[in-house]
């Protein structure tokens, strides 16, 4: 009985925490990291959440939504000056780096697609768009 007390934790754990990074203006000081955590192993959704940072004057943790952990698409745009729109399907996360902050969960994508990000089985990556 004992045994089974000190592997409880192990079946909470979660199976999914990775995370995909793109480097604004090629710095590794202003950079968007796109996160997927599963809480628990038996569960097909996971949270993703936006690491934003623009060091050293910014640095904030922003809480996207629990999507499917696979075969999950996010688009990155940027509008320029630091403001940036993530689309998952009918969902839009208008952030700043600015000011360090998620502006709007509302309205459409806009700017310049930069990128992808895309959740697969085995991993999360993170894909340019062509000509950039």
């Amino acid at each position: 009985m004992r045994k089974l007390l000190f592997l409880t934790p192990l079946l909470l754990a979660g199976c999914y925490n990775d995370s995909a990074t793109f480097y604004a203006d090629s710095s590794q000081e202003h950079t968007l990291t796109v996160r997927r955590q599963q809480d628990y192993f038996w569960s097909d959704q996971g949270r993703f959440i936006l690491m934003a940072a623009r060091q050293p004057d910014c640095q904030r943790r922003i809480d996207l939504a629990e999507l499917p952990l696979e075969d999950t698409h996010m688009e990155l745009f940027s509008d320029g000056d630091n403001r940036w729109s993530l689309r998952a399907g009918s969902q839009v996360w208008h952030v700043e780096t600015q000011s360090c902050s998620l502006v709007s969960a509302e309205g459409p994508a806009t700017g310049t697609k930069v990128g992808d990000f895309n959740a697969e089985i085995d991993k999360i990556t993170f894909t340019e768009a062509p000509g950039q």
